[in-house]
């Protein structure tokens, strides 16, 4: 296999999760670029048809699917309809996500279990769903956070946690189909990416973050992108059950 080969995607689909805006938009159009067929997911689907558009704009065939990760109906209903579009899935990138940042004293039980059930719920029933349907050489990448592996000066308890549960989601997942299904996991931690959730953190401690990292700045949706469409691909054909940090050096030291 040669190295342009090896980090393909022709010839496979891709679901996106939370691919509506931010990174799940940015890496629908990332694998796209390296020749994949993708399904988009998100609650808002109007907002979906901009990204289809783009897709297909690079010669690859896009569905979209209106669909809240927190309902595990729906969940398999998307996996369903991405094996009747396109005949088979190779891909998942569990990208759907939302946060809180209230104090642990007075976050509210619907505000945690929210939380919960989008970031760690939602991941589980969606690669239950693509589990039971992929072929052998497939993988899955879960969007956590390096929040999930450090703590920020911010109150976010039930975010970090939905973050660090999914890298134990992800080892075992990793090991359970592994040899058996030929299904690799991973997840990624990116550090702060400029983004809808980002934008609700002020500007004074997104300055503060970006001069801590090593790189001396925030990342962009289309570096994280291309990690994961690095794990989506045969060039990791021998990586399973890790987390990449791609965060410019904000937690290394």
């Amino acid at each position: 296999m040669s190295l342009t080969d090896a980090f393909s995607l022709t010839g496979r689909v891709i679901v996106v999760t939370g691919a509506s805006s931010g990174l799940g938009a940015a890496t629908a159009r990332q694998v796209a670029a390296l020749g994949a067929d993708v399904v988009l997911a998100a609650r808002r689907l109007d907002r979906l048809e901009g990204v289809a558009q783009e897709v297909r704009d690079t010669g690859r065939r896009a569905l979209t699917v209106a669909t809240d990760v927190s309902v595990q109906e729906q969940c398999a209903a998307l996996v369903e309809a991405a094996v009747a579009e396109f005949g088979a899935v190779h891909g998942l990138v569990n990208n759907a996500g939302i946060g809180t940042a209230a104090p642990a004293t007075r976050e509210a039980p619907e505000e945690w279990r929210r939380v919960l059930d989008i970031n760690l719920s939602g991941a589980y029933w969606c690669a239950q769903a693509f589990g039971r349907v992929a072929p052998r050489d497939s993988a899955i990448v879960n969007i956590s956070s390096v929040l999930g592996l450090h703590p920020f000066p911010v109150p976010q308890a039930g975010y970090a946690a939905s973050k660090a549960g999914l890298l134990g989601m992800t080892r075992d997942l990793a090991m359970q189909w592994g040899s058996r299904k030929g299904i690799r996991v991973n997840a990624i931690a990116p550090g702060l990416i400029p983004s809808e959730m980002a934008d609700e953190y002020p500007k004074e401690f997104q300055d503060v973050v970006a001069a801590t990292t090593a790189l001396g700045r925030l990342g962009e949706q289309e570096e994280i992108a291309s990690a994961v469409a690095f794990l989506l691909s045969g060039a990791s054909s021998y990586i399973t059950g890790a987390t990449l940090v791609v965060d410019g050096g904000l937690t290394f030291h």
